[in-house]
Order: C-alpha cells, then structure tokens, then sequence
C-alpha cells in the first residue's frame, strides 16, 4: 500500500510540474489587434465582446454580397432588359451601352423618350458576331481587293516616322506615345536605336480625318465656358452627344468652335424675332408657369439654345390676340 500510494504521489507531483513549465502563447486578437495570453490553441480573440463583434461583422459581409449578388440572379431571369440592368449583365457603364447602341453594334428598341429596352438574344448575339481575336503587337493590317475573278489579299504597306516627329507633328507627349503604342498595339520597329511608329495607325488611335484637319477654330475647355456658357463636364456629354469634333494636344482637349456655334446658335439671342418666357410673362401679365402652360398648349414655336428656349414672337402673338378675343 505504501509503495501505490509513492506512485500515486509521485504522479501528482510530475502533472503539477508539466502544468507549471507549460509555456504560455501569446496572440493578436484577430478583432481589436490587442496582444493577449492564448488558453487554448484556436483562441482568436482576447475576450467575448470581441468574438461577438468579429461574428456580427461576418454576417454584415454577407448580407452585402447576397444584396450585391441579388439584382444579377434577377436579371439573368428577364428577357428585356434596360440600359442600367444591360450595365449590369455585360459588367461595363451604361455609357458604354450607350455608345454600343449608337454604333448600331447593338440592338434597342425605345418605346418612349424615357424608356429604351434591349434583347438580352440580341446581347448574345453581338457576342457570338464579334469573337475576340488576338492582335499581336507590330502586326500588319490585311487589304482585301476584290476582282472580277478572285478576292486578293494584299499587304498595304505603312509609313513609319519617328517617336520625335509623332510628338512635333501631333502635339503629343512621349508617355502618351508610349502608353499609346502598347496599348492599341501600333506597329513599330526600332532602327539605329530608334523607334519608328506607323503614320496610320497613330492618326487613327488620335482620331484624325480629313474633316477633323480642315477644322481651323479650336477652343479649349475654358475658352467654351467663356464663349457660350458651358461647364466642363456639360461640354464633354455635349461633344459626344453630337458628335462634335475634338482634338487633344499636350493634355489639353480642344473643340471645334464652328461645330458648337451651330448647334448652340448664340445668334439667335439678339434676333429679334424670337423671345423668352421671362419676356412673355412680363408682357403679358403672367405668371412663367402659366405662359408656359400656354405655349405648350398652343404649340407656339420654340428653338433651343443651350438652356433657353426662344418663341417665334409672332406665334406668341397671334396666340395671345385668339385667348383676347375669347375672353381669357
């Protein structure tokens, strides 16, 4: 009995100095990033408050992604689509939808001046017609030349200048240049450590043409908001809107000055043939709401410069003399 009792005390006395040599683990709380004494080998956190945040914070994260995932499970569901939900499917801006309907790429129906819709068969469509094909930096471009008998495939030969001369003549810096090149993949070669870049391509990566060259009065940005009244960002929806001519040099956009002037048709603001609202409303003793209403009605005349509409003074007129005669 005495030696099971050493045992059992000798035992005891072997745990009691494991316990006491056991090394102590020191860990970064995952949540608040405090330093803490880790009890067990899983523990990530220093205390419950901050297990109970870190696992209200998981849940969040996963109520924003089934919120975020939760509109495209719905629109893969719908034939129709609008110009934002299109957005969406494609993963690209409604600009750029915009722009794709514009070039005729892509099909859209409009059923009013505020609502448009698309064909997700059509958006499946213009995949299946424009598959990616690679195109290998300082690749030539292929000409086909049809004949009587046969379709020929030639190679149009490019003219090549130099980095220094695509700056002087184009007005553009070297990073541009660079960028530019591996970008669009322009065709180059290097000769006597010099790079040569293809004449057609850069005037087409610039968006040059023959009517863009024979463009004389360019304005800058400010120039157009001093001249006709338009910010920065209204002019650059404006140019695109309208296909307004533009070029870029050093940095800095230039506008066509006879393009905007004809839209914007600052001349009619003297022409003494039209009026404004304000003016009607004054003349007449009314109100602007109701000489609108009034030249809604009626159908009066109108053109549009900028944000003003101007009125055919003799449409107001006559307008104006036909309510007297009734009374009103």
């Amino acid at each position: 009995m005495k030696v099971r009792d050493n045992e059992s005390t000798s035992s005891l006395d072997a745990e009691c100095i494991r316990s006491s040599t056991k090394v102590k683990v020191t860990k970064k709380c995952a949540c608040c990033g405090k330093e803490f004494v880790s009890h067990g080998g899983l523990q990530k956190y220093c205390s419950v408050r901050c297990a109970d945040k870190a696992k209200s914070e998981r849940k969040k994260r996963q109520r924003e992604f089934f919120n975020a995932v939760q509109p495209v499970i719905d629109i893969q569901r719908q034939e129709y689509l609008s110009f934002s939900k299109a957005a969406i499917l494609m993963g690209c801006s409604r600009q750029y939808i915009y722009k794709l309907v514009a070039q005729g790429k892509l099909r859209a129906s409009r059923l009013s001046n505020r609502m448009a819709l698309i064909r997700r068969a059509d958006i499946e469509k213009m995949l299946e017609d424009n598959p990616y094909n690679k195109v290998l930096f300082g690749s030539r471009p292929r000409k086909v030349i049809k004949t009587a008998n046969k379709d020929k495939e030639t190679e149009e030969p490019l003219t090549y200048i130099s980095g220094a001369e695509v700056m002087s003549v184009y007005k553009v810096k070297q990073s541009w240049l660079y960028a530019s090149a591996k970008r669009n993949q322009i065709p180059m070669c290097r000769i006597a450590g010099k790079n040569y870049y293809s004449k057609q391509h850069i005037e087409d990566c610039l968006g040059l043409s023959e009517e863009v060259a024979h463009i004389t009065d360019w304005l800058t940005t400010q120039q157009v908001f001093d001249v006709f009244g338009m910010k920065a960002d209204a002019i650059h929806s404006y140019a695109y809107r309208h296909n307004i001519p533009t070029k870029r040099e050093y940095g800095v956009t230039y506008y066509s000055q006879t393009h905007i002037a004809e839209l914007r048709q600052p001349d009619l603001l003297t022409d003494e043939r039209y009026c404004t609202i304000e003016e009607v409303a004054d003349k007449y003793g009314l109100t602007k709401a109701n000489a609108q209403h009034i030249v809604k009605v009626n159908n009066v005349t109108k053109r549009k410069v900028g944000v003003r509409n101007l009125l055919l003074k003799i449409d107001v007129e006559r307008v104006m003399q036909e309510r007297a005669a009734r009374g009103l």
